[in-house]
């Protein structure tokens, strides 16, 4: 696998990093916040600017220990600035196949980064490793091929979110990654898995609709560059689509459903 071609693809940029700013743990890491106790150990990795993360260390205290991990330094950096005088809460720049942990977690937790990675099963084994033995790991993400969108957008929107999932799979990420979780989990030996609907759903009343359903006006403005240096879409048609989209989410957009789930397992040995 080109892990160097998925790493390019990654890295966020444009209008896209305000999405990470704007999650909680609460909102968007709901399963996690669930089983959290005061105390306990976590791992939060892919962690981008520490929102969720610092959310973790208010549920375990003072007492606990919470590492964020990241592989871009820049938002390491932010997340530093925003959360570093949290007590127990820690930032680190790091790479998800080279995880320096090892059995030190009560919880490793790794949230919409897998579907991201040419290697996820690789990944997966490292975020074992550094999950206790008898602790858990706690993975949420998408299956793209699911999305739903009432009604539906415009035409050109379609066609770019049709060439932004065939730009992914050729850089060997999987778009349905989410229900293909707990095969990979019971490949690698964790047990007691569980599967929680975790959708992300929202419709018309929400206060914030237009900035939920506008991700993927941001993503037409932020990927379609990529995207165009790559080949898989003309400037114009991402551009066209961004446009279109704007104008679908004010004037006929009712909801959007991004399919995900949260998976968890026991690490047995």
């Amino acid at each position: 696998m080109d892990t160097k071609m998925a790493r390019n693809r990654a890295v966020l940029s444009g209008k896209l990093t305000n999405v990470l700013d704007s999650r909680t743990l609460a909102n968007s890491h709901k399963r996690l916040k669930e089983v959290l106790t005061e105390g306990m150990t976590i791992l939060d990795v892919g962690c981008g600017t520490g929102s969720i993360t610092y959310g973790i260390a208010e549920e375990v205290g003072p007492n606990g220990r919470v590492v964020g991990i990241d592989s871009n330094p820049n938002l390491i950096k932010k997340a530093r600035q925003a959360y570093g005088e949290t007590p127990g809460l820690f930032f680190e720049t790091g790479d998800i196949y080279n995880l320096p942990y090892d059995q030190e977690f009560d919880i490793v937790t790794a949230s919409r980064v897998l579907i991201w990675l040419s290697e996820p099963l690789k990944a997966l084994k490292k975020l074992t490793s550094a999950t206790k033995i008898g602790g858990r790991l706690i993975i949420v993400d998408y299956n793209h091929e699911k999305i739903n969108w009432q009604p539906q957008p415009p035409s050109s929107m379609l066609a770019f979110y049709s060439a932004y999932l065939k730009w992914r799979s050729e850089a060997g990420m999987d778009n349905s990654i989410a229900d293909n979780l707990p095969n990979m989990f019971q490949k690698i030996g964790i047990g007691e898995i569980t599967v929680t609907p975790q959708h992300e759903l929202t419709t018309k009343p929400h206060p914030e609709f237009q900035t939920r359903i506008g991700i993927w006006a941001d993503t037409a403005s932020s990927r379609g560059i990529q995207m165009v240096r790559d080949g898989f879409i003309t400037e114009k048609d991402y551009l066209r689509a961004e446009n279109e989209y704007r104008e679908w989410m004010v004037r006929d957009a009712e909801s959007l459903m991004m399919y995900m789930l949260a998976v968890e397992g026991k690490r047995l040995k």
